[in-house]
């Protein structure tokens, strides 16, 4: 993978994960109103999902590392809803998490078998 193409996933990672827990802790008022509609556990696997097919694909030496460091980040998520008086922590959420992922590992070992059965 070209430097460049490296450097902006780590960009994009990092951005969505600032997104991600800025979106988890503000009160849900100040959320757009679409935000409100989507189901919860579903919004909590898809952002994981995400976070962790980008992860992973810059940070292939250790996804494990990767993979429970994203798991405590939402287990930290969590912790935070629940002093913010405003939201609520739910073991249910970090399940979904977890969720996604495996779901986001799962596509990325796909793509990353597929793009090795191409070569």
């Amino acid at each position: 993978m070209h430097p460049k193409t490296i450097q902006l996933i780590r960009l994009t990672f990092w951005c969505s994960a600032i997104l991600l827990a800025i979106g988890s802790l503000v009160p849900t008022e100040m959320l757009p109103r679409q935000a409100a509609t989507i189901w919860d556990k579903g919004q909590h696997a898809v952002g994981f999902a995400w976070l962790a097919l980008l992860g992973l694909s810059t940070h292939r030496q250790k996804p494990w590392t990767l993979l429970i460091a994203l798991l405590l980040y939402g287990g930290v998520i969590e912790l935070l809803q629940a002093v913010t008086g405003w939201r609520h922590a739910e073991w249910q959420d970090l399940l979904a998490d977890g969720i996604g992922l495996l779901i986001g590992t799962t596509i990325w070992l796909f793509m990353r078998h597929r793009a090795t059965r191409q070569r």
